[in-house]
């Protein structure tokens, strides 16, 4: 994945999040435990630890920084930290070498990288339409790429229910939602 789909996957966050920025974000953000706010926040913080870990190169470890997004920040200030750290991410893959490797639980690539930003703005804004009470759908095309990328052992099926299921959010057909998941972002 590419610096393009992490600034498509932010696009497709910000459009359906931005108007409902007056509404309720104390409420529980779908079946996380976190609230709207700190859903959309961690959002932000994910995307910046990427890059960080892009640009820096750390072969065996995260870098030691977090980012903090201000307690007093209305839920369209923290959507806009969100996109700024996704634009960010996008930029510093851009500019990465393909080549080049960061630890993520092993060696990652710049597209490992992608993969999971565009996965974090994804998933994350499901969580936070299902507590908002908005009706949304991850893209489908950017659901494949994170699946072909971070799950080599996903079962076939339509691109956004599959990625649902494969992070626990929901069942898929017979298949039980699942309690445990893991992705594979290092390289083997």
């Amino acid at each position: 994945m590419t610096g393009a789909d992490v600034r498509a996957a932010a696009a497709a966050s910000t459009a359906v999040l931005r108007p409902a920025a007056g509404r309720d974000w104390t409420v529980r953000a779908g079946g996380l435990d976190w609230s709207c706010w700190t859903t959309a926040a961690h959002i932000a913080h994910d995307l910046v630890a990427y890059a960080g870990q892009v640009s820096g190169r750390p072969g065996g470890g995260y870098l030691p920084f977090d980012l903090r997004v201000r307690a007093e920040a209305t839920p369209a200030e923290v959507l806009t930290v969100a996109a700024a750290a996704a634009g960010m991410l996008a930029a510093t893959i851009d500019a990465a070498n393909p080549d080049d490797r960061a630890w993520h639980f092993g060696p990652c690539d710049p597209g490992g990288f992608a993969a999971m930003g565009v996965a974090e703005i994804l998933l994350h804004t499901y969580d936070l339409t299902r507590g908002l009470g908005l009706d949304w759908s991850p893209p489908a095309e950017l659901c494949a790429g994170v699946v072909r990328r971070l799950f080599p052992d996903a079962p076939g099926g339509d691109e956004a229910p599959v990625l649902l299921w494969l992070t626990g959010r929901a069942p898929l057909g017979d298949r039980p939602r699942r309690t445990a998941w893991t992705w594979q972002a290092a390289l083997r």
